[in-house]
């Protein structure tokens, strides 16, 4: 036999070789598949996930609206509780406590006692009668005709004072006074019927007219105040007030409330002309008397006209009490 070439010899050991890679080696054909699967899943790492990849945005499921289930009828035995409606009662003023503004300092402990006090009944008159509540005498006798020829005489047009805005009015002394000549000083005065009742901005307080221990009128006078210390003097003023609404049903300047005389007094006795403010200078029209200077903080603006008797007619302003 002619002994291999190296050629031979090569190409032998090269068949060799590709049969073992192609050939199962004894291991991997005893073993089972799972273990050669979980050997090679062991030795390989996983891939990472990419952070940077989208994920689709899965859209709400749309519910169909399910018509109501009609409720059961309630039964006899299981009947709906319905609450009580709250009782409501009259308030009495005399009876509301002190309103104070929220916004401002709160009140003293002193002035808290003084205004804040619990409502009291007032002790009955040597007559036995509790002016707070009793209308004794109401409309029981005419007063005298002299009596009655004061109460209703006609004004005096100096005695009328007119306001900025146009409002004439009888200043609260020239009531006492006609008061006073009528029955006497101590024939009449003003009975409280109830408390001072203090408001964010305005104090009330309800008074009766009691004449020769007569029940004659009853009204409720307010006055308006801007801080704390201001209240006793509006307390003052609501009683002044009450004063000047009793004495409408008595007569007295009853022509501040008659429309022709308001116009007649004002064309006659009143003019509308421009003034100043002495501290910012701004420029205004207000209403005052013809023989009367506008007060402060206002002077007569320099070539200031008066208006015509049309703007007198326009406004036919009364006093608001």
């Amino acid at each position: 036999m002619r002994p291999p070439t190296m050629r031979t010899t090569a190409l032998q050991a090269y068949r060799k070789g590709v049969q073992s890679l192609t050939r199962p080696s004894t291991t991997s054909r005893l073993l089972p598949p799972s273990t050669t699967t979980r050997q090679a899943s062991s030795t390989t790492t996983p891939p990472r996930p990419n952070p940077y990849i989208r994920k689709p945005i899965s859209k709400p499921l749309t519910s169909k609206t399910l018509p109501p289930t009609p409720s059961p009828a309630p039964t006899a035995e299981e009947e709906p509780l319905i609450p009580e409606a709250p009782q409501t009662h009259d308030l009495d003023p005399s009876f509301n406590p002190p309103i104070h503004n929220p916004s401002a300092s709160p009140p003293s402990q002193t002035f808290t006692t003084a205004i804040s006090s619990p409502s009291r009944p007032f002790p009955p008159s040597d007559s036995g009668i509790d002016w707070s509540s009793s209308f004794h005498g109401l409309s029981t006798i005419a007063f005298s005709p002299e009596t009655s020829s004061i109460l209703m005489a006609p004004l005096d047009p100096i005695d009328v004072e007119m306001k900025p805005d146009g409002i004439i009015y009888l200043p609260e002394i020239k009531y006492r006074r006609i008061l006073n000549r009528a029955f006497g000083p101590g024939a009449w005065g003003l009975a409280p019927r109830g408390e001072l009742v203090v408001g964010e901005k305005v104090v009330t307080r309800e008074y009766a007219l009691v004449v020769h221990g007569r029940f004659v009128a009853q009204a409720r006078g307010e006055c308006q105040y801007f801080g704390e210390d201001n209240i006793p003097t509006a307390g003052e003023g609501c009683k002044s007030n009450a004063l000047m609404r009793c004495c409408k049903d008595l007569g007295i300047a009853s022509e501040l409330w008659d429309p022709r005389f308001i116009r007649e007094f004002k064309k006659k006795h009143c003019h509308e002309i421009w003034v100043e403010h002495v501290v910012n200078g701004k420029k205004r029209k207000v209403w005052t008397r013809k023989d009367g200077e506008p007060m402060y903080p206002y002077k007569v603006s320099k070539g200031g006209a008066t208006t015509s008797s049309s703007s007198a007619r326009r406004d036919d302003l009364g006093p608001v009490i």
